[in-house]
């Protein structure tokens, strides 16, 4: 089966003993996941946590979780952790929500020194990642979408159509949760996946979301080479003092990865930064005219005195 296989590949270099994490919402999705996993770790004798996160946003949170523990349990997974949150609602249910569950996440693995935390993500979530991506306007990173592998987490499933999932669950008999958000259309994602998609695939017709994951794997190499190139050039600079004739010679590209990672250097939440936050910022060296200083996310600013750029933070 094409969901054992991606994960057999993404569990390639896993040794006796190592600790793997799996996050399970109780979806289709995460379900497959888990099962899969736990069918392909039996031969490597690997220790095994399902952890599932209960943002409490939803009256019935507690029925919710129980229920993905007892999904999980009719798997056969022994130690399943159901980890309670709080979610300060700053920007949004998502991306609140998915910050708070990720600081969840990194917390437990670091505790349990785990080897890899899997997530199921698939390949309809990639592509709806794209095309929110598009919609914003955003650079070449947000494009890139969602990486196999990003530090100790893994998404294996990135390959997995959600179809796929679907009749996963069905093979070996899970009852997944059906998360009333994921029918709710004041959700951007929910209106793209449930219209946007389809109708570009009506329209255009059928293999726009492989088109987009491809485009994703294209722009993820450039991204990290632009980044590759942006970390080495900002090893130069002061991240408080930069200055701007050195900042001038280099490709629009490399500057403004620079100036985010300048601004984060200083203070700045990270995730925070838009391109509304450093395009005037950019204009400090490009479009220079005695404009004043630029007030930042994390109380930081960012003022050209005497041919640099100064960043502060304040409080």
């Amino acid at each position: 089966m094409a969901i054992r296989n991606a994960i057999r590949s993404a569990l390639a270099t896993a040794s006796a003993g190592d600790r793997i994490l799996v996050g399970v919402s109780g979806g289709t999705d995460s379900l497959a996941l888990a099962s899969g996993l736990f069918l392909e770790s039996a031969e490597k004798a690997l220790q095994l946590v399902a952890v599932i996160i209960d943002h409490g946003l939803q009256e019935n949170s507690d029925e919710v979780s129980n229920n993905a523990k007892l999904q999980l349990a009719k798997i056969g997974y022994n130690d399943i952790r159901i980890m309670k949150i709080q979610v300060a609602v700053t920007d949004g249910i998502e991306a609140s929500a998915r910050r708070a569950r990720y600081e969840a996440f990194n917390k437990l693995a670091e505790e349990l020194n785990a080897k890899v935390f899997f997530l199921g993500h698939t390949k309809d979530d990639q592509a709806e990642t794209v095309l929110l991506g598009l919609a914003r306007g955003s650079g070449t990173r947000s494009l890139s979408g969602m990486a196999e592998v990003n530090g100790i987490f893994a998404r294996p499933l990135l390959t997995i159509t959600r179809a796929q999932t679907v009749a996963a669950c069905a093979e070996w008999n899970l009852i997944p949760w059906q998360d009333p958000h994921n029918a709710n259309e004041k959700f951007t994602r929910v209106r793209v996946r449930e219209n946007v998609m389809p109708n570009l695939e009506k329209e255009i017709g059928p293999g726009v979301a492989e088109a987009l994951v491809r485009s994703a794997r294209l722009l993820r190499d450039d991204a990290n080479a632009l980044d590759g190139w942006a970390t080495l050039e900002f090893s130069k600079f002061d991240p408080k003092d930069l200055d701007v004739m050195e900042l001038a010679k280099l490709p629009r590209a490399i500057r403004t990865r620079i100036l985010r990672m300048a601004i984060y250097a200083v203070g700045a939440p990270a995730g925070s930064l838009t391109s509304e936050h450093i395009d005037p910022i950019e204009s400090l060296i490009s479009a220079w005219h005695g404009q004043g200083a630029s007030s930042l996310p994390g109380g930081v600013k960012v003022a050209r005195i005497s041919g640099r750029l100064s960043l502060l933070r304040e409080g």
